[in-house]
């Protein structure tokens, strides 16, 4: 049985080269369980939505499908970079406008990104549903759009998400596992994020590729560790990620688990790797670990492999791995190979990718001795967001 299936039983005697017992006694056992546990709820998710398939799209429909319409994916945190990842594709497959705004910048400027005359489609995203921002940002979009319906992907049926008072409102309610105990949103994230891709594409066109992507996430979480605990062991105190397109939002993600799990001990950047050129190059120093997510596209893939292999020429970086469905064999040794997604669309490497970057987390966070389960104990971040002050908007 997998280390991946034994995270669905009581009988699980490790999780990432650890001991239960031993990830119990060190406040990190919700965390592995959590990322162990994807390729699972990513199945799960995928027949949940699918048997509503129908229901959704009747829903969003008369948005989605006007070209005059606008589509929001928004959350705060890890929950905007769901957006952040899926919004470029959305908006090429999708009628409406599609856009990713934070709940963080739609309530503190509603004049900015809710015009009261475009019908709107709102769809929020909320791990616990409970975010102050989140259910300000309904209320706002709620009073100021005329033509507006609200979709929520969540994993909390008890949040207030979940039961906001709107007119137009249909709610997609995740499996209780995947609201994650952790501090960290992992399972949480990831489940949000491919229900929504199932929600909004065409009825049944991911039914042949869930197999595949929770395949190749399951060879991550079960073969990856002994580069990731070699990459982690290192202890590097600088760590950029780097992604193209749907990657972007994938590597800002992934630099946010970092700075999370290890309690901000890591200096962390994110860019795209034709953007990381114009500046934020200069963040890299000879202990920085740079990681890329390799795009699948053959074009875009060019212009990947360009920066690595000029990184790795510079002779700056301490080093530079690439995440890769196609790995090169002359950088074998430097690339976390995901198998069985060659030929896949970029959409499919979310999944496998940012399993490998959020089990990095966890390993960096232990070889630093922070608690992954709770890696602020001084609350001066918690898991669901305290200290918000919200305004009434002035007429």
């Amino acid at each position: 049985m997998t280390t991946t299936m034994h995270a669905m039983t009581k009988t699980a005697p490790e999780f990432f080269g650890t001991t239960e017992a031993e990830l119990q006694a060190t406040n990190a056992i919700w965390t592995a369980r959590e990322i162990a546990q994807q390729p699972v709820m990513l199945q799960r998710t995928h027949a949940l939505v699918a048997g509503l398939h129908a229901q959704l799209q009747a829903f969003v429909a008369p948005i989605a499908g006007n070209p005059a319409a606008r589509v929001i994916l928004t959350g705060a945190g890890t929950s905007a970079y769901i957006g952040q990842c899926l919004a470029p594709l959305l908006d090429r497959r999708l009628t409406a406008r599609v856009d990713a705004v934070p709940t963080t910048d739609l309530v503190c400027a509603p004049q900015l990104y809710l015009d009261p005359e475009q019908p709107l489609l709102l769809v929020s995203f909320g791990r616990s549903g409970n975010s102050p921002e989140s259910i300000a940002a309904v209320e706002l979009a709620e009073s100021l759009v005329r033509d507006v319906r609200h979709l929520v992907v969540t994993c909390n049926a008890q949040g207030k998400l979940a039961s906001a008072p709107v007119a137009h409102a249909m709610t997609i309610q995740l499996p209780d596992e995947t609201h994650d105990t952790s501090f960290a949103m992992t399972s949480s994230f990831s489940c949000m994020m491919y229900a929504t891709a199932a929600a909004l594409l065409p009825a049944g066109e991911l039914d042949a590729r869930i197999d595949p992507i929770a395949q190749a996430t399951e060879a991550v979480i079960e073969d990856a560790l002994p580069l990731l605990q070699t990459l982690a062991n290192a202890h590097h105190d600088r760590v950029v990620y780097l992604g193209s397109g749907l990657f972007q939002g994938l590597a800002r993600e992934a630099t946010l688990k970092l700075g999370e799990l290890t309690n901000g001990a890591v200096a962390t950047c994110y860019d795209s790797p034709l953007g990381f050129r114009h500046g934020p190059k200069t963040f890299v120093t000879g202990d920085t670990l740079v990681v890329v997510f390799v795009s699948n596209d053959p074009y875009t893939r060019r212009y990947d492999h360009d920066l690595i292999d000029e990184l790795r020429r510079d002779g700056v970086a301490a080093r530079v791995i690439e995440i890769s469905a196609q790995p090169r064999a002359s950088a074998l040794a430097d690339t976390l190979a995901v198998p069985g997604l060659e030929h896949a669309s970029d959409l499919d490497l979310l999944w496998p990718y940012i399993a490998a970057a959020q089990i990095y987390a966890f390993l960096h966070s232990r070889v630093r001795g922070v608690t992954p389960d709770n890696p602020n104990p001084a609350g001066i971040v918690n898991r669901v967001v305290q200290g918000v002050q919200l305004y009434a908007l002035e007429a």
